[in-house]
């Protein structure tokens, strides 16, 4: 009985204890709220929001003007488009190895275009040329400017001349567009011709030998070729060949600039 009495009074007495203990214990943790104990740093994503809302601005691409596609104008195999040019004394044409060849004439020999859309303004005309026999020019390319017409001559007076066949009344071998080359024959050289309002200018074998500014300028042609119009071809007292004759037209776009293009 004693020792019962005994331990109902130490069983309270030691959950007391351990309850004071326990008690003090907490009282020894300091306070602290929901956000001092785990604390977050906000995290600023606006930087990456931004870039992934605008990317980096690409440098931008340069404009690539399309071309009108070359025409031919010289098949390679008939005269389609051409009519022989009546000159009087003209040598034989012919159709060899897909050139077109102008015989040694008395004294020319030539093609005119039948066509009845060539251009007069704004255009391109490219080929290939060579002095086959003969000591004058080889390659005589009469063509529209607006109401005008002019001749580029590659090879005339004795063989070297080049120019444009006439200015203000000068012909090619007597004004500012007047060149000395060099031309073997066998050879083959690329031509190419640009007709703009502006100027004229022609390349031989891609360099710029003619650049004619037509401001104030009276354009005109030799007697001896106005049956070459529009647009033709002739020699002197030589027999010449041509081949890969095209044309093309310049866009509204190449316009402008077309003046500072030597391609």
């Amino acid at each position: 009985m004693r020792d019962t009495q005994q331990n109902d009074v130490t069983i309270p007495l030691i959950v007391m204890v351990i309850g004071m203990v326990w008690w003090g214990f907490l009282m020894a943790i300091p306070e602290s709220t929901p956000a001092e104990v785990l604390q977050l740093t906000p995290v600023d994503d606006s930087a990456a929001t931004e870039a992934a809302a605008d990317p980096p601005l690409a440098a931008p691409r340069p404009t690539i003007v399309p071309q009108p596609e070359w025409i031919s104008l010289f098949d390679g195999q008939t005269l389609d488009g051409w009519k022989a040019t009546q000159f009087g004394g003209e040598g034989q044409i012919r159709i060899e190895d897909g050139a077109l060849v102008l015989g040694f004439g008395s004294n020319m020999t030539g093609v005119t275009t039948t066509r009845e859309d060539f251009p007069r303004m704004n255009y391109e005309v490219s080929m290939l040329a060579q002095r086959v026999d003969g000591s004058d020019f080889f390659c005589g390319m009469t063509f529209p400017v607006k109401d005008s017409f002019l001749s580029l001559i590659l090879g005339g007076w004795g063989g070297g001349v080049c120019g444009l066949s006439s200015i203000d009344g000068f012909d090619a071998s007597e004004n500012q567009t007047t060149q000395f080359r060099q031309f073997r024959k066998g050879e083959w050289y690329r031509v190419k011709l640009r007709v703009t309002e502006d100027r004229i200018v022609a390349w031989l074998d891609g360099e710029r030998i003619i650049d004619q500014e037509l401001a104030d300028r009276k354009l005109s042609i030799r007697i001896e070729v106005e049956l070459s119009c529009p647009f033709g071809l002739s020699t002197w007292q030589t027999t010449g060949a041509i081949k890969d004759l095209k044309l093309r037209k310049l866009t509204p776009e190449e316009i402008p600039t077309a003046n500072a293009d030597a391609d």
